[in-house]
């Protein structure tokens, strides 16, 4: 078998299994919907407390469209071409990762493109949130960071912990 096939099955299998054990460790499906419901955020059951007018259900509905057709000509791109990247970036990986001698600055250098990815989907993310609550007046806002108070002392210890605080 050629090395090119090898590393093409090596980079479709370890994510794969990776992906399968995170799974597991976090205990599964259950784990993740309750996940969804703990987390911070201005979801369906918030917005009809906040009694929004028609206008402003008119206003999140448009925003919502034009989110959905932004993915949608986001990820329109050429399939082909897509897929040569996934392959470029599986290729650097496993050639870090196969490679006889482990080089930090390769390493520092997939770590930063991805998390510089991970920063701008963020900061795009926050921006259209910041659209989405700019559609509600003063008294709403402070209505919704009440709500969000009193979610998230419902969760209390269903919300993930950071830097190690309160782990078991």
């Amino acid at each position: 078998m050629k090395m090119s096939k090898k590393l093409i099955i090596a980079s479709i299998a370890l994510p794969l299994a990776l992906s399968a054990t995170g799974v597991f460790a976090f205990g599964g499906k259950h784990h993740q919907d309750r996940h969804e419901e703990c987390r911070p955020g201005l979801d369906r059951g918030m917005m009809k407390e906040l009694n929004l007018t028609d206008s402003q259900k008119e206003q999140f509905k448009t925003l919502r469209q034009a989110n959905k057709e932004e993915m949608k000509e986001r990820f329109k791109g050429e399939p082909e071409q897509r897929g040569e990247l996934r392959e470029d970036r599986a290729e650097k990986l496993n050639d870090l990762l196969l490679a006889d001698k482990f080089d930090p600055a390769k390493a520092t250098e997939i770590a930063q493109e991805k998390s510089n990815k991970q920063v701008e989907r963020q900061v795009q993310m926050l921006s259209k949130q910041h659209k989405m609550f700019s559609i509600l007046t003063p008294e709403q806002k402070e209505q919704f960071v009440e709500l969000q108070k009193e979610h998230l002392e419902e969760c209390g210890d269903d919300m993930p912990r950071h830097k190690g605080k309160d782990r078991k």
